[in-house]
């Protein structure tokens, strides 16, 4: 497609967008695309009452459960639907990347890039009352705000979430406490500090000892976290009676094999130029900044340190994936060096890593990456936000 279209938009990014096959008269006006909102699990009854207060029809997507567009324009924050946490935002390509994991309850997922959460919220919804989900972000004040979260959803049970380096975590799911069992030798030896029920006061000790361990070592980088910071816990995510040692023990490559993550989401940190909202951002931050952070790869430190940083955490959360697992990759940009790249690049490093096709993606309104069996979402073809989605299994060997 070579399109030309009247706008602010400027030149090298109206051909970067004709090379992707995108329309740039979509970034031109946001009225035409729809907002998202996903119904939680047993509200369905309320939907009339939510019709009512929104007043406008919930219009369900016939290709995601759960999901309903809404007017572009509709705010949902102050909604009595949203503060008693029946509906949520987030958008259909983004809960098209968790369906494709095709969770099923006793699964043990991990969610490699968790911030702001509500990818996280969905597969919590999914997984049920069995399983467990951990959720790691580098930020600290993003991963908070996915805790929030699940409690305002009342999603935490099976959930933990620690503040970490996706490139370099290395926990298994759940171990089993030791020294939970009566007459234990090492219960009996020393006294020794288990987790008991998340509390706030107990997030106040380990920030406490996060904060020392950083002391400790001031010239430590954010990305080079030595051990992972818990920042909260529910009843069932396999946490209470561990010990520090038991919860903190980093798992070998043979152990993960079999006793590793049964699904893994990386959703990576990227240049975000698929979101409408995000791209009109650089009207008033200046086009040269788009230029320098989105369009020119072979220059552009930022970009080129993005696709290592994905690539990282591609390979991270592979190595973290039990064999027969399965991982799914996304992006919300469109550049093919955070995408197809990325991928070409991972699938060359690993022999026992297979290309899947995803489940009901022919009844999707996607379009195929440049890499068969990948899928590109986009404005124009399926009113929502840019998504890139690719899903791996692990060869048993």
């Amino acid at each position: 497609m070579n399109t030309t279209v009247n706008s602010p938009l400027p030149d090298a990014f109206i051909k970067f967008l004709n090379e992707n096959g995108l329309d740039p008269s979509i970034y031109t006006s946001s009225d035409s695309l729809p907002r998202y909102i996903r119904l939680k699990p047993g509200c369905e009854a309320d939907i009339d009452a939510i019709e009512a207060e929104f007043k406008c029809k919930l219009n369900e997507l016939c290709w995601l459960k759960s999901f309903y567009s809404l007017p572009p324009h509709l705010q949902i924050a102050n909604s009595k639907a949203y503060q008693d946490a029946k509906v949520y935002g987030i958008d259909a390509a983004s809960g098209a990347a968790v369906r494709s994991l095709n969770i099923v309850p006793g699964d043990h997922i991990l969610d490699l890039c968790a911030a702001p959460g509500a990818k996280l919220c969905m597969i919590l919804d999914l997984l049920g009352d069995s399983g467990s989900v951990t959720g790691i972000d580098v930020a600290r004040h993003r991963l908070a705000a996915c805790r929030t979260m699940v409690q305002k959803y009342s999603l935490g049970d099976r959930c933990r979430l620690l503040v970490a380096d996706g490139t370099s975590f290395s926990l298994i799911p759940a171990p089993v406490p030791a020294t939970s069992k009566l007459g234990n030798e090492s219960t009996l030896e020393k006294e020794v500090d288990v987790f008991k029920d998340w509390t706030s006061k107990r997030l106040w000790k380990e920030r406490k000892r996060a904060a020392k361990a950083r002391a400790a070592s001031p010239l430590q980088l954010t990305l080079q976290v030595s051990e992972p910071e818990l920042i909260f816990y529910g009843q069932h995510s396999g946490v209470i009676g561990c010990t520090r040692d038991e919860l903190f023990q980093i798992a070998n490559d043979d152990e993960l094999c079999t006793r590793g993550y049964d699904k893994v989401l990386v959703d990576a940190e990227c240049t975000h130029d698929g979101s409408i909202k995000h791209v009109q951002k650089f009207e008033s931050w200046g086009w040269q900044t788009l230029q320098r952070r989105v369009l020119d790869a072979e220059r552009t430190d930022d970009l080129t340190n993005l696709q290592v940083i994905a690539f990282r955490l591609l390979s991270n959360g592979f190595r973290l994936l039990k064999a027969g697992g399965s991982l799914v990759y996304s992006t919300c940009s469109l550049t093919i060096a955070q995408n197809e790249e990325v991928v070409e690049r991972f699938l060359l490093d690993n022999s026992s890593a297979d290309l899947q096709e995803i489940d009901d993606s022919h009844t999707w309104p996607c379009k195929s990456g440049r890499i068969p069996k990948t899928l590109r979402f986009d404005p124009v073809t399926s009113q929502t936000s840019g998504l890139f989605v690719a899903k791996f299994t692990k060869l048993r060997t």
